[in-house]
């Protein structure tokens, strides 16, 4: 298990810019400061001071600053297959009408990791991580497929993981 740092697409609100689109863009400092965190979560405020050029506790407050606007989180992030998942799939899923009760009734599965609302050939695209093949038919077969409003789904099987990475927000 290791720890990572998530940064979402949500921005600090002091020291960023508008961008084209609207959103708040992080400040050199901060990017740098997640960039730090991502690669080592644990990293002492100390040394990420160190590194961006700022004091122990101005990194600390700006590290909570960007956990407390959701700009960023830090979690564990555990390797499915060495705790007792061993059947990992992405469902592509289409809905008949509203889409946003079938991604709340996907919301509150435990299996489910994500959910995205998408435009193609799918309405929603979730992740699932399950003990085994049998826990992964009763997901889709008993709980997804008889959720009201599912028209569809369709299974891609994970054989194996060859990239995982959360370095995209600070790119």
């Amino acid at each position: 298990m290791h720890s990572e740092v998530v940064a979402s697409r949500s921005a600090e609100q002091r020291d960023s810019k508008e961008s084209r689109n609207g959103s708040a863009q992080l400040d050199a400092v901060s990017l740098a400061i997640v960039e730090q965190l991502q690669e080592d979560g644990r990293r002492p405020y100390a040394a990420i001071g160190k590194a961006v050029g700022l004091s122990e506790a101005a990194v600390r407050q700006r590290v909570q600053k960007l956990l407390d606007q959701g700009v960023m989180q830090i979690v564990a992030v555990t390797d499915p297959l060495t705790v007792g998942f061993r059947r990992q799939a992405m469902l592509g899923i289409n809905v008949d009408g509203d889409l946003d009760p079938v991604a709340d009734a996907l919301t509150a599965m435990q299996e489910v990791e994500y959910i995205v609302i998408t435009a193609g050939s799918f309405d929603l695209m979730v992740e699932v991580v399950c003990e085994d093949d049998d826990h992964l038919l009763e997901v889709i077969n008993k709980r997804i497929r008889t959720l009201p409003g599912v028209r569809s789904t369709e299974s891609f099987v994970y054989l194996k993981l060859k990239k995982q990475t959360y370095m995209w927000g600070t790119r």
